[in-house]
Parts: structure tokens; C-alpha cells; sequence
């Protein structure tokens, strides 16, 4: 068996954990928490600069196993890992994980969003890395709402993005659409250490729908973590009320199988 070194002393975790659970409760409205289309937030400078820089040194080469490729050339052209469990996670990436998923930050999601009793997903279901190439893209559609797994709802999406020295001209702004999923109300850059929460339901239209232009030998990348309640979602964020995958705007609000709801295992 390999020898067990960790990098940040369980003291450091909780520290780092504690910080970032208060950076997201004290989100000023109107600079870091905004409402509307739906309840997004933003924070720079997230992780310690020492932690997001080994997050980035440690991101998996995609010539390594543990990688998917979504290739559907007019909705979804990225990759992803494939992670099962966090024994998955590559060293020190796994730190970052542990500190979002931990009951503070759970918490501090929780009162800011006003969705109590907010769970993780141990299984990583669609969580993991994402890497888009230059020419990848992600159509505008909103998320899965049900974690076959455990019968859990979807509500909430965390990213970390992990792109130093990115520039306007590369593109891959995270899109922010309106309530039909036709209009962008909001770009967000995915600069390097930056933090996006934000509600997912069957209105919170998202994507990156034109391909990006990053340099030869840049690619997009980060950190995507989903959160659950037992609780279903409040009516008013359902329009499908069965079990579905994502909706893509170009799919006529269908799934990748041109269906609108799924059997549920």
C-alpha cells in the first residue's frame, strides 16, 4: 500500500472550509448574489491561491484514463471524468472537494440560497472535471433534476474554474439565459479561481453555446459539483415533474434520445 501524505493538515481544511463558508453567507446582493434570471453568486479568489494552484497542477491530462468525451457537435462537444467516489479525485483536487462539500459550506449554500438541508453527491454524478478543447461548446439547456442513485432532487450547481490568463477573445463565458432559455441576460468569465453557485432547475438556462476560441494547447477548464434535497423542487422552478435529463434549447427542449422525461432506477 502506498504511503498516506496529506498536504493540508485536517486544522487547514477546516480553516479554509470555515473562510469559504463565510465568503458565501456575507455575498453582497447586487455584487456577488443576484436574484435574477435565478439566484446565481460569484466569487473571485475563492480557494486559497495555494489550493487552486495545485487544484490546476494536479488536473489530469486527458491522454490519462478516467475521462469521457461528449461529442454531440450541435449541443455538447467537452470532456469529463468519469469519478465514481472521491477515491477517484486526484490528490489535492480532492481537498477542494472535500472543503465544498463540507457541512459548513453546505450550510453557508443553504441560508444564502434558501434551500435547507442540502446534501452532496458521494457518487458524483455528472460531477467531476470538465475540459472543453478549442471548438467545444455546451448549448444552452438546463440540468437533470433527479440523482437516480438516491431519489434525491437537484438544486443547486457549484463551479470552480481553473483557467489562468484567460482573455476575452477566447471566449467560454458561462451564459446566464433567461426564463425561456432564448435571451443572455449575463456572461460570466470563467477567470481562474472564480466561484459560480447557482439554482438548477427547469428555468435556469445556462450554457456556452458558441465554440471557444482558447489558443492551441489551452483548454477550458474546472471543477463542477451538484447539490440534493429530499425535497422536491417548489412549483414554480417544475416543468417537467417526472424525472428527466438535461433539456437542450436546439433539441426543442428534449434530451439527448428526443425525450422529455426518463424512467427513473
Amino acid at each position: 500500500m502506498e504511503a498516506f501524505v496529506t498536504s493540508m493538515t485536517q486544522r487547514q481544511l477546516f480553516e479554509t472550509a470555515q473562510h469559504c463558508a463565510d465568503r458565501i453567507a456575507r455575498a453582497e446582493p447586487g455584487r456577488d448574489y443576484f436574484d435574477l434570471p435565478y439566484r446565481h453568486l460569484v466569487l473571485d479568489d475563492f480557494l486559497p491561491a495555494a489550493l487552486a494552484q495545485a487544484c490546476l497542477d494536479n488536473f489530469p491530462p486527458l491522454q490519462e484514463p478516467g475521462w469521457e468525451h461528449a461529442d454531440d457537435a450541435d449541443i455538447e462537444v467537452k470532456y469529463r471524468t468519469t469519478w465514481k467516489s472521491e477515491f477517484d479525485i486526484p490528490e489535492r483536487i480532492v481537498e477542494g472537494v472535500r472543503i465544498l462539500n463540507s457541512s459548513l459550506v453546505l450550510q453557508a449554500m443553504a441560508e444564502r440560497f434558501e434551500i435547507p438541508k442540502i446534501v452532496p453527491d458521494p457518487y458524483f454524478s455528472g460531477g467531476g472535471l470538465n475540459v472543453t478543447l478549442p471548438g467545444g461548446l455546451l448549448d444552452v439547456h438546463v440540468d437533470g433534476n433527479y440523482h437516480d442513485a438516491t431519489g434525491l432532487n437537484r438544486r443547486l450547481n457549484a463551479i470552480v474554474y481553473l483557467n489562468p490568463g484567460w482573455q476575452p477573445s477566447w471566449g467560454g463565458e458561462f451564459g446566464i439565459y433567461d426564463p425561456a432559455g432564448t435571451q443572455c441576460v449575463k456572461k460570466v468569465a470563467p477567470l481562474f479561481n472564480r466561484l459560480v453557485i447557482f439554482d438548477s432547475h427547469d428555468y435556469s438556462f445556462h450554457g456556452l453555446p458558441d465554440p471557444i476560441s482558447f489558443p492551441q494547447g489551452e483548454s477550458r477548464k474546472s471543477l463542477i459539483l451538484y447539490y440534493y434535497t429530499r425535497e422536491q423542487r417548489p412549483g414554480h422552478q417544475v416543468a417537467v415533474q417526472q424525472p428527466h435529463s438535461a433539456l437542450w434549447v436546439k433539441r426543442g427542449l428534449l434530451d439527448k434520445r428526443g425525450q422529455r422525461q426518463r424512467n427513473s432506477t
